[in-house]
């Protein structure tokens, strides 16, 4: 009876919530990555993803009586955390990876133009124009990266023209261009992240 009970009100819903947070950091991860163009990856996730949840609605629905009683409370309560701890868990993973590459465009007025030297000296690729804004002659640069880079090309354009205007949008492809050597490519971070690294002797 006690053995029962525990599986009832403690273990049953853990593993709700376990197998619930692996299904939708999966399913947030598979919609990512498919915004931003992996659509060969997206299929495996999806996999994994569909027969974990296979697996807990099936015990939802099997084991879990129709009336609300307090295990069935229990139960409905630990599907609903494993949810939105999956959604999180898989945002965080995303950041964590930083997969892709966005498009950093910044607006210059004609006296900050030394920013766009700092940019290149930094191994940023960057395209420049001339355009006119509401006060007059600025210049724009469009600067693709991986997105691994870019915390670092903020707090250049912050540190060396405070205030200056850039808005940040993703890119889903990219055909040829110059991109730094020293960011990781996507391949090496997901090695990173669940792969085990072997320390050398």
């Amino acid at each position: 009876m006690t053995d029962t009970l525990l599986f009832t009100y403690l273990f049953f819903p853990i593993i709700i919530v376990i197998a619930r947070i692996a299904d939708v950091s999966l399913g947030t991860l598979r919609i990512i990555l498919l915004s931003k163009g992996y659509k060969g990856l997206a299929p495996i996730i999806g996999f994994f993803e569909v027969f974990i949840w296979i697996l807990v609605a099936k015990r939802i629905i099997t084991d879990v009586p129709d009336t609300f009683t307090l295990s069935s409370i229990i139960a409905y309560t630990a599907y609903a955390l494993g949810y939105a701890l999956g959604t999180y868990i898989g945002i965080a993973m995303d950041k964590r990876l930083s997969l892709g590459k966005v498009l950093v465009r910044v607006i210059l007025s004609k006296e900050n133009v030394n920013l766009e030297t700092i940019l290149r000296e930094n191994k940023f690729g960057l395209t420049a124009v001339d355009a006119r804004g509401k006060d007059g002659q600025v210049k724009i640069l469009f600067v693709v990266i991986n997105r691994t880079e870019l915390d670092l090309a903020i707090d250049l354009i912050n540190t060396h023209n405070p205030g200056a205007f850039f808005t940040i949008e993703s890119v889903q492809t990219v055909n040829a261009g110059y991109f730094s050597k020293f960011a990781d490519n996507d391949a090496a971070r997901f090695s990173k992240m669940f792969l085990p690294t072997r320390k050398s002797k």
